[in-house]
């Protein structure tokens, strides 16, 4: 509204709402602040609203076009989506910042407005239907927010899809660190879009992990090889996998899983894709001829010429986007003003000259370090790097594209507890060198989770922080594990409770990060919960680059540790002065306190 506050408008379909309810929401629970009934720019307020009212309500702010709250499903996902991408010009001197969150509120307006930030070239870009919609926003944006902006000229957005079934392998296995993860790619009819699903025994994988695997796969915009376009059309299916009792942590599958979709993608046959219309072109006869063959020359299809006596032609067919783009000013030209192209989205279909596209984008999928499809294995105590070409000679499970079929019903792969004593040495010393013994009856040395060989050294500071990847630790603890299964809000606030006595009894400032990057339009959020600071990323922002950041930061005066299982992260943690405690480590520790607390409290008694 006029004042900035976000509004939400929506229609009660049962029962009544009321001022300060609690309401909850796909991604959280938020309160209701003030109900309005609209008549034209005029509204009145009131405390509760009956079934059948048709109002807007203030106080929501993670609600999105189309989302049912209470019984009432979402709607379904809207058909048209956009197909070009412009870069945003900004005046001399405007905030980028600023500029990047006036668009998002238009974003939350109007939803086939999509509004990107890259962050590689520190620019906005936004993705819409075409030159009319372009016309349109930029009224907006000089009405709303005082603000000239022009826009570069258009591209199109490609997708890219897969043309046969394969497997795609992801290994993840720098020391203390072990997922594997076996998907099945499969090609979809056009239009259906991305599936995930998983088909593993639990026997192979635990659900929890098997969960954690759909997650990952969800929560990216995964990209093609051929030119770096997201994927679509394709069924992603978790086959096997499997992790290790006590070296396996969350993050290990996100790794896992991301270099298996990539894997696959680079051992199939892409297929390049490009939106299309249909459109229908009315013309006089005496043009008909140069009409089609401006058609057939874009690559288009068309029906037989409908000839009518008032001396105008009917062409109905489909004709890439890309290449009819601007053709409504030539019919406008060469029918003297009498043709009319009326255009619909149709979707996305093979690209006619994929070859000229992608040798235009010049991508290299194995340069792409953030999308890499190549995995990491263990030996001799280091991590190593095996190109995905390689991945089948060194992966620990069996490829499920040789299982029978009669035997895909029966458990093919085993877990660690299956295993003999010997073969878990053979494994053991394959990963982590050759056992010493000291005698015959003695036992093997193994790595404790304690033990660092590596330590920063330490200074004087002024303040103790630890800082928690959230989700990380949710996954890597059993009893927040299953929680979690039930509700993921549940078990954010179990962790967030069991900080409060830990921060008390260690006189630290506990800092919880959770990961929101991937919910549109979030601005990021930070809250003090029974005196815990709690972050929630910013849309674009993961958990990992915000501890990195701020860690960054604070180690420069103050000693500071961080709770995490995320190899890549360690590193850089490490790197920036603090200390890493594994979750497993960290778990030891909330315990140890636990039990000082509930002595503490029974000696107080006594």
């Amino acid at each position: 509204d006029k004042r900035g506050q976000r509004l939400t408008h929506l229609k009660i379909t049962g029962g009544s709402m009321s001022v300060k309810d609690i309401i909850r929401l796909t991604q959280s629970e938020e309160k209701i602040n003030e109900i309005r009934v609209y008549s034209g720019d005029t509204y009145t307020n009131i405390q509760t609203a009956p079934s059948g009212t048709v109002c807007a309500v203030t106080g929501l702010e993670s609600t999105y076009a189309g989302e049912g709250l209470g019984i009432e499903k979402h709607a379904e996902e809207l058909v048209l989506e956009p197909v070009f991408t412009y870069r945003v010009i900004l005046p001399e001197g405007a905030d980028k910042h600023r500029a990047l969150s006036d668009f998002k509120k238009l974003q939350e307006e109007e939803t086939k407005l999509n509004v990107v930030w890259n962050e590689r070239y520190q620019e906005i870009r936004i993705e819409l239907m075409g030159e009319v919609q372009l016309e349109v926003l930029k009224r907006i944006v000089a009405d709303r927010f005082n603000m000239q902006v022009e826009f570069e000229e258009g591209s199109i957005i490609y997708k890219e899809t897969i043309d046969d079934i394969t497997e795609g392998v992801g290994h993840y296995e720098p020391l203390r660190h072990y997922a594997e993860v076996h998907l099945l790619l499969e090609p979809l009819k056009r239009g259906k879009g991305l599936e995930f699903k998983t088909d593993c025994s639990e026997d192979l994988l635990d659900c929890n992990w098997q969960r954690l695997v759909l997650t990952h796969l969800e929560e990216k915009t995964h990209i093609g090889v051929l030119t770096g376009s997201p994927i679509t059309d394709m069924r992603v299916t978790l086959k096997s996998g499997r992790a290790h009792l006590k070296h396996t942590e969350g993050g290990d599958f996100r790794q896992a899983t991301y270099r298996a979709v990539r894997q696959g993608l680079m051992r199939a046959k892409s297929v390049l894709l490009e939106p299309y219309y249909y459109f229908r072109l009315e013309v006089p006869n005496a043009v008909l001829g140069r009409a089609m063959t401006d058609i057939d020359r874009m690559g288009g299809k068309f029906s037989p010429p409908e000839v009518s006596d008032d001396e105008m032609s009917r062409i109905s067919g489909t004709a890439p986007i890309r290449k009819m783009h601007g053709y409504q000013r030539e019919v406008m030209s060469y029918s003297k003003g009498r043709g009319r192209l009326v255009t619909t989205f149709k979707g996305y279909e093979k690209c006619i000259d994929a070859e000229e596209i992608i040798k235009e984008f010049g991508y290299n999928p194995e340069s792409d370090l953030e999308n890499t499809p190549d995995s990491v294995f263990c030996s001799h105590g280091a991590g190593y790097t095996v190109k995905w070409n390689e991945v089948e000679n060194h992966m620990h499970l069996e490829s499920i594209m040789k299982v029978k079929a009669e035997e895909i019903s029966e458990p093919v792969l085993r877990t660690y507890t299956d295993v003999s004593d010997e073969e878990l040495l053979r494994i053991f010393e394959k990963t982590y060198g050759k056992i010493v013994r000291k005698s015959v009856n003695s036992p093997i040395r193994t790595y404790k989770e304690h033990e660092v060989k590596y330590r920063p050294k330490q200074k004087p500071k002024e303040k103790d922080y630890l800082l928690i990847d959230g989700y990380n630790i949710i996954f890597a603890w059993d009893d927040l594990g299953e929680i979690a299964k039930d509700s993921l809000e549940s078990a954010r606030d179990a962790l967030i409770n069991r900080m409060c006595s830990y921060q008390i009894m260690k006189k630290t400032e506990v800092i919880v990060v959770f990961d929101a990057y991937k919910v549109k339009g979030n601005r990021g959020e930070v809250e003090k919960v029974n005196n815990i600071t709690v972050v929630y990323t910013k849309e674009a922002e993961t958990a990992d680059a915000y501890i990195e950041r701020v860690t960054h930061e604070l180690s420069k005066n103050n000693r500071v540790r961080v709770a995490t299982s995320d190899n890549l992260e360690q590193l850089i943690i490490l790197g920036h002065g603090a200390l890493r405690i594994s979750a497993n480590e960290f778990l030891t520790e909330v315990r140890a306190v636990e039990d000082e607390i509930r002595e503490f409290i029974k000696n107080y008694n006594t």
